[in-house]
């Protein structure tokens, strides 16, 4: 369980998909792994999920998980880890039996306390640039520095190093990886991303 998080930390940067066309979100991935991103979160269907985390040395997680249903299907489909948009803490047990880790999603400094309660490895806030940025991520962090946090929403390739400074553990980047973009634009953000992301 602690392998998966190690290595969010070594790395710092998550892309994310949201795509409901499988092969185009397996073809997004293909793109994020040629750029150097190692970690994936993939909110989509099980095959591509499945099709994704057969590449060694990446960690593929199921994106969107509400359910206990949604977390066992992402589970046999080889996820290292689950991802729930909310503080979905149901699912802390099953997590716990299956040696999986899970990322819960927080907004508020209570939420993200009560994740940390439940040893939630790592935290995601969101959306982020409504809450108010990297300057959130700061504020958030100044009483409670002991949280391991990874603000995602619409964050953009220029901020990752502000997300960090500001404390965060990793930074989630979606949209601004692949929306809009062909395979070869998605390889050369995503490189610019890991690269920004490695020399802090």
């Amino acid at each position: 369980m602690a392998n998966a998080i190690k290595i969010i930390k070594e790395n710092k940067l998550i892309g994310i998909i949201r795509e409901n066309d499988a092969n185009k979100a397996i073809e997004i991935a293909n793109a994020y792994i040629e750029g150097g991103i190692k970690i994936i979160e993939m909110a989509t269907s099980i095959e591509a999920i499945k099709e994704v985390a057969k590449n060694e040395n990446v960690y593929v997680a199921r994106g969107g998980i509400i359910t206990r249903e949604q977390a066992i299907e992402a589970i046999k489909a080889n996820a290292k880890f689950l991802v729930s948009p909310i503080l979905q803490m149901g699912l802390v047990k099953l997590s716990s039996g299956y040696k999986t880790p899970l990322v819960l999603t927080a907004t508020t400094p209570n939420e993200a306390y009560q994740a940390w309660q439940a040893r939630i490895p790592l935290i995601k806030i969101y959306p982020i640039k409504d809450l108010g940025g990297a300057g959130y991520i700061e504020e958030l962090l100044r009483p409670m520095s002991f949280l391991n946090v990874m603000p995602t929403g619409s964050i953009k390739v220029d901020n990752i190093k502000d997300y960090l400074k500001a404390g965060a553990t990793a930074v989630g980047l979606g949209r601004a990886l692949y929306l809009n973009k062909t395979y070869n634009e998605i390889k050369e953000t995503a490189k610019e991303a890991v690269k920004i992301a490695n020399s802090f």
